[in-house]
C-alpha cells in the first residue's frame, strides 16, 4: 500500500522530538509512522509531534505505538482503519514505560 512501509522499524520506544527536546517533553500515547517509523507523541499531548511529522513529510498514515492497539490513522483523509498490514516489531512501546 501506498504510504506504507512494513518492513521499516520504529525509530525507538518514545517520542523521538520529546526525547530530544531540552529539557525533555512527555506523552501520553505513542503514534509511529507507517511509512519511516518514526515514533511521536500524540495529539492529546502537548507537542503533538506525530501529527507535526505527518504535516512536515507527507507522510500520511500512522499506527498506534500503544499495546493491544493495532488502529492506523490516515492524516490525509482524516480516516481510522481498524487494522492495516503487519509492521516490522516492537509492535508496541515497552508495557513497562507506561
Amino acid at each position: 500500500m501506498e504510504g506504507i512501509d512494513p518492513g521499516v522499524p520504529p525509530s525507538g520506544t518514545g517520542c523521538a522530538d520529546c526525547a530530544a527536546a531540552e529539557p525533555p517533553g512527555w506523552w501520553f500515547h505513542l503514534r509511529r509512522c507507517a511509512q519511516c517509523g518514526r515514533v511521536g507523541c500524540c495529539d492529546s499531548s502537548p507537542n503533538q509531534h506525530a501529527s507535526a511529522h505527518a504535516a512536515a513529510t507527507g507522510h500520511r498514515f500512522a499506527r498506534s505505538f500503544e499495546p493491544g492497539e493495532e488502529w492506523f490513522w490516515d492524516y490525509t483523509d482524516e480516516l481510522l482503519y481498524e487494522q492495516g498490514p503487519a509492521l516490522a516489531p516492537p509492535d508496541h512501546r515497552p508495557v513497562d514505560q507506561g
